[in-house]
């Protein structure tokens, strides 16, 4: 009996002979009980493999006894096709089950609704919910996975701690040592200031009201400063980036943080008596106080890298 082509790419269940035109076919009987007619251009179904006339090509005209494995063969080949999410595949061994997000209930794993698999978080999605973003893939911890231990105690160290530490790894190249907090008492801290406020320079034009008196220094690393440490004032109005550049132009230290996008040549302002890296955008009036010391650093990373483990 001649075979049909590509039955699985086919849109019904049944397909005409395909040497239907070879002067040798002499027909074929149809094989659907009580019928047995001859049919010199018969149809051949792709779910019981059997041949049927015109009438009675049909799975329900012949009342197939495989009903359905040609659509079945389909579907399998369609969800082994990649989905349009970006580097995911829509599995054919998903059973059904509902998808993972708690809010959903959708089933996957069907015919109309195939599983999107998450190779992040390792679990099954419907289509809505397939993108990470859209399941809160970052929060979730892996099926399978370890979950981690100990967050609340590693995130407990300060960023003085984690620098020192990474100081300590770097001493030998870098040469890198930060300064000693200055007197914390009250008595102390307001002779320093007093005797700061004589020596600190800075825009006359900050109102004196608004003035942050503040030490500032230049690690050994940082670009090889022509004056290492001065005392300046600056609005505490103004940003830290701002702070930034002004130190770093009246202790001629090389700032091209504007230029670059690696970290390794960016400049960031550390903060002795806070024990951190200050953001760019916080505003110097409500992260120091005067009396307090500065330093500019290079190549340390954002202030998140000291903070999380």
């Amino acid at each position: 009996m001649a075979s049909s082509s590509k039955p699985d790419s086919q849109e019904s269940s049944y397909v005409e002979m395909h040497d239907r035109y070879d002067a040798s076919l002499v027909g074929k009987h149809c094989e659907y009980e009580y019928c047995n007619q001859l049919d010199f251009l018969p149809f051949h179904c792709q779910s019981c493999k059997k041949t049927f006339c015109l009438d009675h090509r049909t799975e329900t005209a012949h009342k197939c006894a495989n009903a359905g494995a040609w659509a079945e063969r389909r579907r399998q080949a369609q969800l082994a096709q990649p989905s349009i999410g970006a580097g995911k595949m829509l599995r054919d061994q998903v059973s059904e089950k509902p998808c993972a997000s708690p809010s959903c209930r959708t089933t996957v794993g069907t015919s109309l609704t195939p599983g999107v698999h998450c190779s992040t978080c390792n679990r099954d999605y419907c289509l809505k919910h397939r993108l990470q973003e859209d399941h809160d893939c970052k929060n979730l911890v892996p099926i399978g996975g370890r979950p981690a231990k100990d967050v609340a105690g590693q995130k407990a160290r300060t960023a003085l701690d984690r620098l020192k530490a990474w100081g300590a790894s770097k001493k030998e190249q870098a040469g890198r040592a930060l300064p000693k907090p200055k007197p914390s008492t009250t008595a102390a801290r307001l002779i320093a200031v007093n005797n700061l406020k004589k020596t600190a320079k800075g825009d006359a034009k900050v109102p004196v009201e608004k003035r942050v008196y503040l030490y500032v220094e230049a690690e050994a690393e940082t670009a090889k400063a022509k004056y290492p440490k001065a005392e300046f004032f600056f609005s505490q109005d103004w940003v830290v980036g701002r702070v930034l550049d002004a130190a770093a132009k009246s202790l001629q230290v090389q700032n091209i943080n504007n230029q670059s996008s690696d970290e390794r040549n960016k400049l960031r302002v550390f903060h002795v008596e806070g024990g951190r890296l200050l953001e760019f955008n916080e505003k110097v009036g409500t992260a120091v106080q005067s009396g307090n010391t500065v330093v500019l650093l290079r190549g340390v990373g954002p202030p998140p890298d000291l903070i999380k483990p």
